[in-house]
């Protein structure tokens, strides 16, 4: 998906929400774990009650490796289901892949065609020839892992490599990747104070931004330091979308949750002057 079409959802839908799709068999509602696939029929309920307020997808591979091949079966069946009926969304595969040359190539392949996603998490430590082999994909997208939401982040993140910190060196160097313009980075949203410095180095890039909700980070901080021209935010709710019920309600209290955020994404985007 070109960035531009991103840019014309968020506009038209006043929302830049993303739903991540971290389905728990654990968590799901009792009813579906009798449905032949109980990780998809969850999906498309929620799917189906919240993509008028959203821009994207998020599913966590994790939550579906765990189950091996159903759980693979499932995802494929959640991208078949997206790309269908709703290719105007913009798609996630939060897979934190990362190895040299042909091994992230053959990721590249998976994700980007096999499974056909817009884009896909990619941590960074291995550095350029573990990255530009995913940036060689037209129209799909690389994210990195920049400062992170989890409370390890500093074990590494904001250590000082030479004169600033460990962040601020992937985000600068990543700039000097051939096809660098495919780049959008992870920060989390309880980094929100250290959202200035990154957009003094990335300025124009998309950021995926978890940790608003659950984790505790606020959306008004975010908004306040993240935005640019183009939005260039994406904003990551999980837990408290997907599991706002464990009844048979979850779709409609799913709902709920999905629209009250792009209410209050629609407040900070007339706020920033950046939608009428």
């Amino acid at each position: 998906m070109k960035i531009e079409h991103l840019i014309s959802q968020i506009r038209k839908k006043k929302s830049f929400l993303c739903v991540g799709l971290d389905t728990d068999l654990d968590k799901i509602p009792k009813h579906l774990l009798k449905e032949e696939d109980p990780i998809f029929a969850f999906n498309k309920e929620i799917i189906d009650a919240t993509h008028p307020y959203c821009v994207a997808y998020k599913p966590n591979i994790a939550f579906y490796e765990a189950y091996g091949l159903k759980g693979w079966r499932s995802l494929e069946r959640t991208m078949e289901y997206l790309n269908t009926n709703h290719p105007e969304l913009f798609t996630i595969a939060d897979a934190k892949r990362g190895d040299i040359g042909n091994t992230s190539t053959r990721y590249a392949k998976a994700f980007f065609e096999t499974l056909n996603f817009d884009s896909l998490t990619i941590a960074p430590y291995m550095g350029r020839d573990s990255v530009e082999p995913f940036l060689q994909f037209e129209d799909k997208h690389t994210i990195l892992l920049a400062l992170t939401s989890n409370k390890g982040a500093f074990d590494f993140q904001t250590k000082n490599v030479g004169a600033h910190e460990l962040y601020k060196e992937v985000l600068t160097v990543s700039k000097t990747y051939k096809n660098s313009n495919r780049l959008m980075y992870v920060v989390g949203a309880t980094k929100a104070d250290y959202l200035k410095d990154v957009r003094n180095i990335i300025p124009d890039s998309f950021l995926l931004v978890p940790g608003v909700g659950a984790q505790g980070g606020s959306l008004e901080q975010v908004c306040q330091h993240g935005l640019n021209k183009d939005i260039g935010l994406l904003i990551n709710s999980s837990r408290g979308i997907l599991y706002a019920s464990q009844g048979e309600d979850f779709a409609i209290m799913a709902q709920r949750q999905a629209k009250a955020l792009q209410q209050h994404m629609e407040v900070e985007l007339k706020r920033a002057s950046l939608i009428a």
